[in-house]
């Protein structure tokens, strides 16, 4: 017969390696952002998130009066983390969809300074989750066409896998769908990505993530960000939100811009409309 402490041990032992033990979940098309949530049911979540947290996570807080995490707050880090507690993500917990990728190591501790943007510059409302999506596409800086002029190269063919029936052409939203698939929230309804900024929007108006400029709730990054450059009505480019300013400018990484991924900042409303990835928080 066993000791009682080793039939302890053993059972604690066991416990951590069932604790610790990696797990994939697939994306599929019948949920949304990792966390069970219908792609139908985004817009309730959305509403709700940004109703009810708005005002602690732009108060730079996110928290409770004890200091703890606000209800919302903790329900939707809980979710992301798919662990159903609320305390903060532990190192383990690794996405099976970031493909080497490494996760942003901050908690949800409120907005974060974003660097080499405007002074001012931060997160937002933006959550881990979105504050990966904003990463993932900052490291793509720099990345360009080779030839120039080609809308072609290695890395930019590597963008392309991200979007069903892709060709080599512009290729803003083959680079937005790229970096929504590495943070695990692809877009499409299917999650096979977009390679026509209209189609994009369609989709956001759809699943109640549009919001267009000029919006009461304030962009965050994570979010994407959508133009109309020629003024004709159509929506024709695309980037990802990296950081907001007080002044309710923005700042952003854009591929298949000046034939390369770039940084660039804008002032309050000279875009079309955000596609918010994430809710608040999340």
């Amino acid at each position: 017969m066993q000791p009682i402490e080793e039939i302890g041990l053993q059972a604690t032992l066991a416990r951590i390696r069932e604790i610790t033990a990696p797990t994939a979940t697939p994306v599929t098309a019948a949920t949304s952002l990792e966390t069970g949530v219908s792609s139908s049911a985004f817009a309730s979540q959305l509403a709700s998130a940004q109703t009810s947290s708005l005002t602690d996570l732009l108060s730079g807080g996110a928290t409770a009066a004890d200091g703890s995490l606000g209800t919302s707050t903790a329900t939707a880090l809980a979710a992301l983390q798919g662990t159903g507690n609320t305390g903060t993500p532990s190192a383990q917990n690794v996405s099976p969809f970031l493909g080497g990728v490494g996760q942003v190591s901050t908690a949800l501790t409120g907005p974060q300074p974003v660097a080499n943007a405007p002074a001012g510059t931060t997160t937002g409302t933006a959550g881990e989750r979105g504050r990966l999506i904003a990463q993932i596409a900052t490291r793509e800086l720099g990345v360009a066409e080779e030839p120039a002029g080609s809308n072609n190269g290695a890395r930019i063919a590597e963008y392309r896998t991200a979007t069903a029936n892709s060709g080599v052409g512009p290729w803003c939203s083959y680079f937005c769908s790229w970096v929504a698939a590495q943070a695990g929230v692809p877009i499409g309804s299917t999650g096979q990505g977009e390679g026509w900024v209209p189609n994009v929007q369609s989709w956001a108006k759809q699943t109640g993530r549009w919001m267009p400029s000029g919006s009461e709730v304030p962009p965050q990054a994570g979010d994407l960000v959508v133009f109309d450059r020629n003024g004709d009505g159509l929506t024709d480019h695309i980037g990802v939100v990296t950081g907001v300013r007080a002044d309710g400018g923005i700042s952003t990484v854009e591929g298949n811009s000046s034939d390369r991924v770039s940084a660039r900042n804008y002032g309050r409303g000279e875009w079309t409309g955000i596609v918010r990835l994430v809710p608040p928080g999340a």
